[in-house]
């Protein structure tokens, strides 16, 4: 096994990879989540951001800001969003920086492009839950579904362009050995 992983490039990508992930998720979920408030700041950042774009667009807004696990925000008349830990993208930050880091590539790009990437990818979710405080204002009924789906299939289509970008025109890989 441990031949095949050393020959075998894709194998050692997801091997090293999915260790790296593991890794970084449990010490996330059990150590930063439980001793730290990065989930909180993320969150409140989620929502102010989606309450100056409603704001931008002329929206009257709540938003619902504290310690509890899930805060609020949305447009006045509407029953608005709920923004919880597994909104806030910070594991979807994890599962790009590891996907770039763990592929062949040269390492001064991946010090601009993984944070360009955690950057972009945090403003396109900041977006999901502003068209989803829209959602629930305008279209209600269409919340769960464009949550659930829609934004799901987006944001992972997203990241997995992001990924794609990188092989294709940073990866270290001669062309006829990205095939």
């Amino acid at each position: 096994m441990i031949t095949a992983l050393k020959q075998n490039r894709f194998l050692k990508f997801l091997f090293i990879s999915s260790v790296v992930y593991l890794i970084l998720y449990l010490t996330y979920e059990f150590v930063v989540k439980k001793y730290s408030n990065l989930d909180q700041a993320f969150i409140r950042i989620i929502i102010n951001w989606t309450d100056a774009l409603l704001h931008l667009f002329g929206y009257k807004t709540f938003k619902v800001l504290g310690d509890t696990e899930f805060q609020s925000v949305g447009i006045d008349g509407s029953q608005g969003v709920w923004v919880g830990a597994a909104c806030n993208a910070v594991t979807l930050f994890f599962l790009f920086a590891v996907f770039v880091l763990a592929y062949p590539g040269h390492q001064k790009s991946k010090i601009w492009f993984v944070p360009l990437g955690i950057f972009t990818i945090h403003i396109i979710n900041i977006m999901r839950v502003t068209a989803l405080a829209l959602i629930s204002f305008y279209k209600p009924e269409w919340l769960d579904f464009n949550h659930t789906y829609t934004f799901t299939f987006l944001v992972y289509g997203y990241i997995f362009s992001l990924w794609i970008l990188w092989v294709n025109k940073y990866s270290a890989l001669p062309q006829n050995e990205k095939k």
